[in-house]
C-alpha cells in the first residue's frame, strides 16, 4: 500500500500548509483529501508536489505491503509457477 505519511512531515519541515497548496499552488483539495486517505493520485501531481516542496518522491510517499497484498501476490506467483511447470511437461 502506498502511504503519503511522509508528505505531512515534509510539509511541516518546509512550513507549507494545505491552505498554501490549495490557494497558492492550485493543488486540488480533493487531491489532498485522497492523500490523507492513502488513495491513488497521478504521477503528474507527485511531480508537482516534488517541485513545490523541493524534495524527492520518497519525501512524499512510501510503500509498505499489507498482509493481504503480500498473500495475494504470493498466491499469484504460485499460480504462475504451476502454469509454467505444466507447460514444460
Amino acid at each position: 500500500m502506498i502511504s503519503y505519511q511522509p508528505l505531512w512531515t515534509t510539509m511541516k519541515k518546509r512550513k507549507v500548509t494545505k491552505y498554501q497548496l490549495i490557494y497558492h499552488w492550485g493543488i486540488s483539495s480533493n487531491t489532498l483529501r485522497r492523500m490523507s486517505h492513502n488513495e491513488p493520485i497521478t504521477t503528474a501531481t507527485l511531480n508537482e508536489l516534488c517541485l513545490i516542496l523541493n524534495c524527492k518522491v520518497q519525501d512524499i510517499m512510501q510503500f509498505e505491503a499489507t498482509c493481504e497484498e503480500s498473500e495475494s501476490v504470493s498466491q499469484k506467483r504460485e499460480e504462475i509457477n504451476n502454469k509454467q511447470k505444466k507447460r514444460r511437461k
